[in-house]
């Protein structure tokens, strides 16, 4: 068997070991005594130590010993009690190591190659067996038959897993099995002839968490709608608090892409599985006939062709009565709210004022050139053709082209493009900044929409053209912010700047129309328009909307509300003092929006934020957490002595703005008060590089996977509280005529 490399000093101390087999790099050895029918005097002495030691102090009869030419030290890094064994060992290492070794010219370097290559051969080893261990199917088979027996869901529920455990109820403890389905969490125990058992629909969960109290030191809380229960006495809790974790996020997203916040059908059978009321419209609510079988019934008809009968209800005249006045009372403002629209319709043309793609108040000529400059794509960057128009610009020069020379050093050194060595100095190197003409690339390389843009040749000139020229809500919202874009800066007082930011976005809302467009997304193109090829500048669209920043842009912005929820705990957890002072940390999150949506890109004067990407195409979501905290900590004082939100607000609004370079950016900020602060020696400044490398220096150790876990638990929370959300304002507003009329638009940028 393989063996976790060991220093041996002398290779054969006291002849006790003959070599049987040999190379330059390895060593097969035999212990004297073993295998020998006419052994020497040695031989037989060995033979009978070796037999009269302990077992565990007895020595496996062959070994293979790793040796390094010209060095007194070895390793063994295998043993075996039969030759066969060893022998296997042995043609290992000569078909699969011995000629790529001869490669090295450091042997110090061959040494560590083998003894990594022998851990990893150790710990697949170690994973085969524990998953032989786990993945007895006799044990689930009985597992399985428990769980349909105990519990009687539909045969299309599939057992994920199940774990032994106990289950509190106050201060006593039941010992059973808790069996996690796809949809559901099962929990049977049978002790001293008393049955515990029951179902926790997934999407029921509201909150899970660990916890620690006197009885539990280590337990699980599970938070449905009704009531908590906890689980403790796990033989792995993190394993199982991971699973129960994954399982529940996984059938939340399942309820969020469905639309409809409910359970599946099939899942909606069984007596015992709670149904989840869902906003429905009413049609009629009458009195039936009542009998012996179906005393004081009352008939609910809903839209969907579908009737309940309620019976047996308390005071139902009066019910129905209620029922009836709040029924008319929606459908007179239906009514209203319809013939309201119609008028609107009725009164004005069928295009928006703002839409500037359908006006028809060009000439032949003019539509013609019109029409030219839509469909183009650019081949070059903005920042190539309108930077020269920038005032201030000359004084920066001099520092990117001291940049380009470290990156150039960096690329001549570890390489260039998708085969770049991911080293430490390059995290120092993006917190300096990425010089203009190496960011669109870099940015590219960063998220890996290089390799989107290389296996989708022609796919973005195809759907520009495909997409140009639909009149939908979307490409309305679009035309709507195209001048609110990044207003100050040339390339977008250009036709050339606003052509290309229409086809980016036209172009994205016509290949995901699940996200349409989102009123951030023009603020993040034009930042990507500027700094990369238009074709680009989409696909790093598409890698920060579908992978970077998942479920951030649409309708329900939940991954924004996840992550300023991770933040929030966060906060609690690396700020502590803060939070102690602001025991109400939702004022901080709320701020924080704006940060998550557009990047910074809304808050800080332009060069600074477009440094925050930087860092955000490198580190992902993670820079941008670690950014958050390091701002919150430098206002800590002034933020722990305000009186309400409102100073708060100011106090975060104030420091941002006055973030900036070494040098004053030539381009302007997003507000003039904000580039009088950005340069004025009255006022305090700070360094974006500084800032981010503090971020760096006490947040960074903050990991992707932790970020992931802790999504993952606040997901579930986001989205229960937003369907509570979704069912008051059902029950509380008309529906609306047009269903995309109601599409929520997050505002929380500065407008130009």
């Amino acid at each position: 068997m393989w063996l976790n490399p060991d220093e041996v000093l002398l290779k054969n101390v006291l002849k006790l070991w003959v070599t049987e087999r040999s190379n330059d790099f390895f060593l097969l050895q035999r212990r004297r005594g073993h295998g020998e029918s006419n052994s020497r005097i040695t031989g037989l002495l060995v033979g009978a130590l070796d037999n009269v030691l302990d077992s565990t102090a007895r020595v496996t009869p062959f070994r293979i010993l790793l040796q390094v030419p010209g060095s007194q030290v070895s390793w063994i890094i295998a043993s075996g009690a039969a030759i066969e064994e060893v022998n296997k060992h042995w043609d290992w290492l000569l078909h699969n190591l011995l000629h790529s070794l001869s490669v090295f010219e450091n042997k110090e370097d061959v040494a560590s190659f083998v003894k990594g290559k022998v851990k990893g051969l150790i710990a697949e080893e170690v994973q085969g067996r524990q998953a032989a261990q786990e993945d007895d199917p006799g044990k689930f088979r009985e597992a399985l038959l428990k769980f349909e027996v105990h519990f009687g869901l539909p045969t299309s529920e599939k057992l994920v897993t199940y774990y032994s455990c106990c289950c509190w109820k106050g201060r006593v403890p039941r010992q059973g099995f808790l069996y996690l389905s796809i949809n559901h969490m099962a929990f049977y125990s049978f002790l001293l002839g008393k049955e515990v058992k029951f179902v926790i629909p997934w999407a029921e969960v509201t909150r899970l968490e660990r916890v620690s109290i006197a009885l539990m030191p280590e337990a699980i809380r599970v938070t449905t709608r009704q009531r908590q229960r906890e689980f403790s006495m796990f033989l792995n809790l993190d394993e199982a608090f991971g699973v129960i974790g994954q399982l529940a996020d996984i059938a939340l997203r399942r309820l969020l892409d469905s639309k409809g916040l409910e359970l599946d059908r099939v899942l909606q059978q069984p007596a015992r599985i709670t149904k989840r009321s869902v906003p429905v419209q009413v049609l009629s609510i009458e009195k039936a006939d009542s009998t012996s079988a179906l005393p004081n019934p009352v008939i609910v008809s809903i839209r969907t062709k579908k009737a309940f009968q309620l019976i047996e209800l308390n005071d139902r005249d009066e019910l129905v009565e209620n029922m009836n006045s709040r029924l008319r009372a929606l459908q007179w403002k239906r009514s209203m709210f319809r013939s309201r629209k119609e008028g609107k319709r009725s009164v004005s043309s069928p295009t928006p004022y703002y839409t500037f793609y359908y006006d028809t108040g060009y000439s032949d000529e003019e539509e013609i050139e019109e029409h030219v400059l839509r469909n183009t794509v650019n081949s070059e960057a903005l920042m190539t053709a309108f930077h020269q128009n920038q005032p201030g610009t000359n004084g920066n020069k001099s520092t990117d082209q001291v940049k380009e020379r470290l990156w150039e050093d960096h690329f001549s050194e570890f390489g260039r493009g998708v085969h770049m060595f991911r080293t430490e100095k390059i995290q120092k190197l993006v917190a300096m900044g990425i010089p203009e003409s190496l960011r669109g690339e870099l940015w590219m390389i960063f998220s890996d929409a290089s390799s989107d843009l290389g296996s989708h040749e022609g796919y973005y000139a195809s759907l520009v053209q495909k997409s140009m020229g639909h009149n939908n809500l979307a490409t309305e919202e679009i035309e709507r912010d195209l001048h609110r874009s990044l207003p100050d800066h040339p390339a977008f007082q250009n036709p050339t700047g606003i052509a290309a930011l229409r086809r980016v976005l036209t172009a994205y809302a016509h290949r995901n129309p699940k996200i349409g467009y989102c009123q951030s997304m023009n603020i993040l193109a034009s930042v990507l328009l500027l700094y990369a090829k238009e074709e680009d500048a989409f696909w790093l669209l598409v890698a920060v909307c579908e992978r970077m920043l998942p479920d951030y842009f649409n309708r329900r912005v939940i991954g924004a509300q996840v992550d300023q929820s991770v933040f929030e705990e966060l906060i609690r957890e690396r700020l502590p003092e803060l939070a102690e002072q602001i025991p109400d940390l939702s004022t901080l999150s709320s701020v924080s929006l704006s940060w998550f949506l557009t990047l910074f890109l809304s808050v800080l004067p332009f060069h600074s934020a477009v440094c925050v990407v930087d860092c955000f195409f490198f580190h992902g979501i993670k820079a941008i957490l670690q950014l958050g905290l390091a701002v919150l900590e430098a206002n800590a004082a002034e933020l722990s002595s305000s009186t309400d939100d409102g100073q708060a607000l100011m106090i975060l609004t104030g420091f941002l703005d006055q973030v900036g370079n070494v040098e004053c950016p030539g381009f302007p900020s997003s507000s003039p008060a904000a580039e009088e602060s950005s340069c004025s020696v009255a006022k305090r400044h700070t360094n974006i590089t500084d800032l981010i490398n503090d971020s760096y220096i006490k947040f960074g150790d903050l990991t992707v996977r932790q970020i992931e876990q802790l999504r993952c638990r606040h997901r579930i929370q986001v989205l229960q509280a937003h369907e509570d959300t979704t069912k008051e304002n059902a029950l509380l507003s008309p529906p609306a005529c047009d269903q995309d009329s109601s599409r929520f638009y997050p505002r929380c940028m500065k407008d130009a």
